[in-house]
């Protein structure tokens, strides 16, 4: 009997955690609570323009957020982070500012965006926390 492994692929690791939120579901949070934050209010189009995608594929999204308990909506309406959507949406952003932050640190300049972007949906919270308590050593 062969040994099991511990690798998986990037789906499986998601699947082995209980991940229940895709990478693009986060960029959508993330950036829905970036906009709560500023505006108190969420439109579709606003989250299109914002994200370079089309309104409906934020309509889509929303109904997949819906379905995990994360926003609610009402047709051509607003969308409004549910209790859960609001704690998910601050430790998202929260995530992106670290690594902004760090990424700056280390490059003495300019970070880049995509960069972050990509990074950020496979970094985990205890490393994050280190990474914070460096930046603010420094």
């Amino acid at each position: 009997m062969e040994e099991k492994s511990d690798f998986y692929t990037l789906n499986g690791y998601r699947l082995k955690n209980g991940q229940k939120t895709t990478e693009s579901m986060e960029d959508y949070l993330e950036m829905m609570y970036r906009t709560y934050q500023m505006e108190k209010r969420i439109r579709i189009n606003d989250l299109a323009s914002s994200l370079n995608v089309k309104p409906s594929s934020v309509s889509k999204m929303v109904q997949k957020l819906k379905e995990l308990d994360l926003v609610s909506s009402r047709k051509y309406g607003d969308i409004y982070l549910t209790e859960t959507g609001l704690i998910k949406g601050e430790y998202l952003l929260w995530r992106h500012n670290i690594l902004v932050s760090f990424f700056t640190f280390l490059n003495k300049e300019k970070y880049e965006l995509e960069q972050v972007e990509k990074i950020e949906h496979f970094i985990d919270f205890i490393t994050l926390q280190n990474m914070e308590e460096f930046l603010l050593d420094k």
